[in-house]
């Protein structure tokens, strides 16, 4: 797919450039960043480099991640990078992906990154086909947690042993964000179980 840009009010949402390689390299030294992501640690300016000249550009290219660097439209500050990931079940019959997303530090607590979210959310719905998107994170990230509820996925519960950093397994927290969630119409119908007691 051909790289896009989305905007909202406050964000715009590019595909990130070498130029933007001494701002990634800068958020990425805050350590929630790679304690909850799978950014490198220490994280240096060449794997900045390589994220943006050649992860993410491959990404769109392949279809196998679509990646945008988060900016707000006033002053173009980096608020973060979000990205859609698992693009492959796109093409199956479930329809889903996975969202993924960091903001750096000054930028938390704004409300930006759950813009961002419902913006990306959205037009992977409408422009992509998506029927259903998780978010996935280590049990324990209330700052992710926090931006996937405001971003309207509703939590479904524990993953045990999920995630595996550094040699050790990790439980994860799981959410779901469907059409229905944003007012979207779904391709295929949904049928609810029903709630017991």
């Amino acid at each position: 797919m051909e790289p896009t840009e989305l905007r909202t009010e406050r964000l715009l949402l590019r595909p990130f450039t070498s130029a933007d390689i001494p701002a990634v390299h800068a958020a990425c030294q805050d350590p929630d960043i790679p304690r909850y992501t799978e950014v490198p640690t220490p994280y240096t300016a060449e794997d900045a480099r390589v994220f943006i000249e050649e992860v993410c550009p491959a990404g769109w290219r392949e279809d196998s991640l679509y990646n945008f660097g988060v900016f707000t439209r006033d002053g173009g500050s980096l608020v973060g990078s979000m990205g859609l990931l698992r693009l492959a079940q796109l093409r199956t019959p479930e329809r889903q992906a996975e969202l993924g997303y960091w903001t750096a530090k000054e930028q938390r607590r704004r409300g930006y990154t759950a813009e961002a979210a419902r913006e990306v959310s959205r037009w992977a719905f409408e422009e992509l086909g998506a029927e259903r998107l998780e978010w996935i994170a280590e049990a324990g990230n209330e700052g992710s947690h926090a931006v996937a509820v405001k971003a309207g996925f509703r939590m479904e519960g524990t993953l045990r042993s999920k995630i595996l950093r550094n040699g050790t397994r990790r439980d994860a927290w799981l959410g779901s964000l469907l059409p229905s969630d944003l007012g979207l119409p779904g391709e295929t119908a949904y049928v609810p179980y029903p709630r017991l007691g």
